[in-house]
């Protein structure tokens, strides 16, 4: 062998070994740099980018596998270019090729992609794409995902000291991600436990219940990453539930829909939670009102455990990450929470309401022992000092203030016919019974009405006049819900001299005509049949304004 041949080997062996050092090194430093990190998305992209850089690859990807483990719930690209990516389209779900290693989690290497049975092609305006190299992520004996790489920048196909090296970035980043996963799950169960005590402080301080109502579906969105979160709740009487409060897209707030084929129906109807992995393509909630907006991941949560509950739902843009079991531990015991604190923030309003009650008792007797004895008896007294005057202008002026005194009695007597009334049913007060049936209405509306009743509505309304006011104004509520996806709702009751008249306007989008037919003649008829009638107007700021009115002489 010549002199120079052998300098030549010699210069190549050198040149190996430093080749082989360096690529060690390389490695060290990729390893230490995906384990610096504690953030899981950052842990996946340095996955990605190292792998691509340590075997000069052009491209890299990592597919995470989902829960069912069959298809890929995240797909992180590295080498594409956001343009690129975008004209490609919808991310992988597993398929072909990268379904080869999630069905035979084993290294796999080829010089010809196109040639392996599994391969179906490229989507259109994807990058063309020749050697391949993948190898799964593990974590302990659960396979995380895998991590794919296509086209050394040399040309040259990936070999056996590539496979060697990847296999070894893998094994390191399975520990990576664990600790990550872990670091990770101790913080969302620290903000978990901390938006539970938020919420429940705000509950039995006696927050009003749609503010509390909008903490719990914020805190959730903000903890979950959930682009929508909603709260809904069932409508009584109805297949219906109804959007009391969302954070996201307020246009959905007082929107109903159906308890069938949706995703807050079924959880509300089972009184457990429901998974989806892409509610805009589960076949199981084809009337889910959210599928035009094209969502993603999803998952309906109910605040309680018995059926009929109200639903907590959060939904994921397409792409975004399926909801997962550790996710929806801490999840489940938020919603058991808030559900408790919701029900002790119930009952004390029921006890207030119960001194509330008590406490109108003791003014009525007050009234009606005090107030009303003294003014019968200044009447007296007028009435029997106006015979002794001579000037007739001065006796009619006593005589005028006497029929005041009596007014005043009347007035007094209905106001406390309205304090002694019960919420137990018992009873037919108008003024308790509409009181009654706006403040259920709070529930399915997301807010609640503003409500001023006028007059003698407890002595001088009949009863049976009484009743028909009631259902009128159930059913005006009902409409509200149903139709006018309204912010605002005011209803006025009042007693004049000649009739009762009960109004109820909102700044919805009105009243469909189907509406009109079906429910307004209902009304309209109900009015009808004491003398009665309906009456629809558009106000200057929109909505509608429905006035019903019955004679009462």
């Amino acid at each position: 062998m010549r002199l120079d041949e052998l300098l030549e080997e010699l210069q190549a062996r050198i040149n190996a070994a430093r080749g082989t050092r360096d690529r060690v090194h390389s490695l060290l430093e990729a390893v230490v740099s995906v384990g610096r990190e504690l953030d899981l998305s950052q842990v996946l992209r340095r996955i990605v980018e190292a792998g691509a850089q340590l075997v000069d690859a052009q491209y890299g990807a990592l597919g995470v596998i989902g829960p069912d483990g069959r298809t890929l719930s995240q797909f992180l690209t590295s080498g594409m270019t956001q343009e690129q990516r975008e004209r490609i389209g919808p991310l992988p779900a597993g398929h072909g090729l990268l379904g080869e290693l999630i069905r035979h989690p084993e290294p796999l290497r080829l010089s010809e992609l196109g040639s392996h049975q599994a391969s179906f092609g490229f989507p259109a305006h994807h990058p063309p794409m020749r050697t391949f190299l993948g190898v799964p992520i593990r974590i302990r004996d659960e396979v995380f995902g895998n991590l794919y790489l296509t086209d050394k920048r040399d040309g040259l196909d990936f070999d056996a000291e590539d496979e060697s090296v990847i296999t070894t970035l893998a094994v390191a980043a399975g520990v990576a991600i664990d600790n990550a996963r872990l670091y990770e799950s101790s913080q969302r169960q620290h903000r978990w436990l901390r938006a539970g005590a938020e919420v429940t402080n705000h509950l039995l301080s006696g927050e009003a219940r749609q503010d509390v109502l909008e903490l719990i579906a914020r805190r959730a969105a903000e903890i979950t990453g959930a682009g929508l979160a909603e709260l809904s709740a069932p409508v009584p009487g109805t297949d219906t539930l109804a959007v009391e409060l969302s954070v996201g897209d307020d246009g959905l707030q007082g929107r109903s829909a159906p308890l069938d084929g949706t995703l807050a129906g079924a959880a509300s109807a089972a009184g457990t939670h429901v998974v989806s992995a892409c509610l805009g393509k589960d076949p199981r909630f084809l009337a889910d009102p959210h599928l035009a907006a094209g969502p993603g991941p999803a998952v309906a949560v109910p605040l309680g455990t018995a059926a009929g509950a109200d639903v907590l739902l959060l939904v994921r843009a397409v792409g975004e990450p399926v909801f997962t079991e550790a996710e929806l531990e801490p999840l489940l015991a938020f919603a058991g929470q808030t559900a408790l604190a919701l029900e002790l923030a119930v009952r004390r309003r029921d006890a207030e309401h119960v001194a509330l009650l008590e406490d109108r008792d003791r003014i009525a007797r007050d009234l009606h022992d005090l107030a009303i004895q003294r003014l019968f008896a200044t009447g007296m007294t007028l009435q029997s000092a106006a015979r002794l005057i001579e000037h007739t202008g001065a006796a009619e002026r006593v005589t005028r203030a006497v029929d005041d005194l009596d007014e005043t009695i009347k007035i007094i007597r209905s106001t406390i016919f309205g304090l002694r009334a019960r919420d137990d049913g018992a009873g037919t007060s108008l003024r308790a019974r509409a009181s009654r049936a706006v403040g259920d209405a709070v529930t399915s509306l997301g807010f609640p009405p503003r409500l001023s009743m006028e007059g003698l509505l407890d002595t001088d309304v009949p009863l049976d006049v009484a009743e028909h006011v009631v259902a009128a104004l159930g059913e005006l509520l009902s409409n509200a819900v149903r139709h006018a996806h309204a912010t605002r709702v005011e209803v006025s009751l009042k007693a004049t001299a000649d009739e009762v008249r009960l109004t109820v306007s909102d700044n919805g989008r009105g009243i469909p005509e189907q509406s009109r037919r079906s429910g307004l003649a209902n009304l309209a008829e109900r009015a009808h049949q004491v003398g009665g009638a309906l009456e629809m107007s558009t106000p200057d700021g929109g909505g509608s304004r429905l006035l019903w009115r019955a004679p009462l002489r």
